[in-house]
């Protein structure tokens, strides 16, 4: 099983949008990464990136809001594995299921459940109900059986349940591509009313050709436009030189590389606190006491900079209150961070023995 979960890392796609995350799995034959209606919904573009699939924004070429289905169809897709449907569908009650995917944000994770219901039934459709835990940042992930298959896609959970998890089975989601593939045209949408899917050259002046119910292709949905403070930040961020729709991670989180260093910035809107921090480094196999006599020192000799260590990271960290936020202020600060973090990693590596993150993964 331990192959399988690895497979699954190079085929579990993490996808990104102002508001939220969550994850998609990529099937070869049909070229589609598919995934959850309401992880995409509202967005022309997503961001999606994987061990395999560098990162980019991707457009959605399809919503599915009675499966709660999407697809998209991302470049550069050669090195992702082939991962299989089950097909015959023979799922059964009892067996042994892996949910993956990347919850909070996380890079990957796997939660091994059971399967306990296979009739679940919500709005005329069978979920698979099982106990592999699901988290947020879970949905749109694979259930994969023993065999590596994918026997569904996560989909909700039971609030305040114990790991109560429900995932649309794989013959679902094999006849939405079947039917998603037939259509004539570049992008589609499933009719909530009538169920049938309808093209972008079927849709008659924005209503369904079948029933006359007002739908809207992923293409016509209004752009994300930030405003307050996550304009301010975004206007950091471009003044910086760096591409502000691939570093959206959700309601008020960035990601962005410096140099080797990867910076996530975040507002926490209830406290006002704006935070930047900077990941530089994994410390070393031996002599840590000198690295951190280091950082101790370098700590008492920043102003507004902070070094920390969490679990293996190496983190220089900026904190600022919302009311003393502007983008002159913030200009200057990051930049600061940007600089200091590109600075500081290379010392940590050179010189103390700690290991750069991301060749370590």
């Amino acid at each position: 099983m331990n192959d399988i979960i690895e497979l699954f890392r190079n085929a579990v796609i993490q996808i990104a949008t102002p508001n939220t995350t969550g994850t998609g799995f990529f099937l070869k034959e049909p070229g589609l990464l598919v995934t959850n209606d309401h992880i995409v919904r509202g967005n022309r573009f997503v961001i999606v990136e994987g061990d395999k699939l560098e990162k980019q924004l991707t457009r959605v070429i399809y919503t599915d809001p009675l499966y709660d289905l999407a697809f998209l169809r991302p470049e550069k897709t050669e090195a992702l594995p082939r991962i299989n449907l089950m097909s015959p569908y023979s799922l059964k009650e009892g067996d042994p299921v892996t949910a993956v995917g990347h919850p909070y944000g996380l890079k990957y994770s796997a939660t091994q459940g059971i399967v306990s219901n296979l009739k679940e039934e919500t709005n005329d459709i069978f979920y698979i109900q099982h106990d592999a835990a699901l988290n947020p940042g879970n949905s749109g992930g694979p259930l994969i059986n023993k065999k590596g298959e994918v026997v569904g896609i996560n989909t909700f959970i039971v609030k305040d349940s114990n790991n109560i998890g429900f995932s649309l089975p794989a013959n679902y989601i094999a006849k939405t591509i079947d039917e998603f593939k037939k259509i004539n045209g570049e992008e589609a949408v499933r009719c909530h009313s009538c169920a049938n899917i309808v093209s972008n050259i079927e849709l008659k002046n924005g209503y369904c050709n079948h029933c006359g119910t007002r739908l809207q292709l992923p293409s016509e949905v209004e752009e994300y436009e930030p405003a307050g403070l996550a304009l301010t930040i975004e206007t950091i961020l471009e003044r910086t030189g760096h591409n502000v729709a691939l570093a959206r991670r959700g309601a008020n989180n960035w990601e962005i590389k410096q140099g080797s260093a990867q910076i996530n910035i975040f507002y926490h809107e209830k406290s006002g606190l704006i935070t930047g921090d900077a990941y530089l480094c994994l410390l070393p196999k031996s002599d840590i006491e000198h690295l951190y006599e280091y950082l101790l020192k370098q700590n008492g000799k920043m102003d507004g900079l902070n070094f920390s260590v969490k679990d293996q990271d190496v983190i220089l960290s900026l904190l600022i209150f919302d009311r003393y936020f502007n983008v002159e202020t913030g200009l200057k600060l990051f930049e600061n961070l940007f600089a200091k973090a590109d600075y500081y990693d290379n010392i940590l590596v050179d010189k103390f023995g700690a290991f750069w993150k991301y060749d370590s993964e």
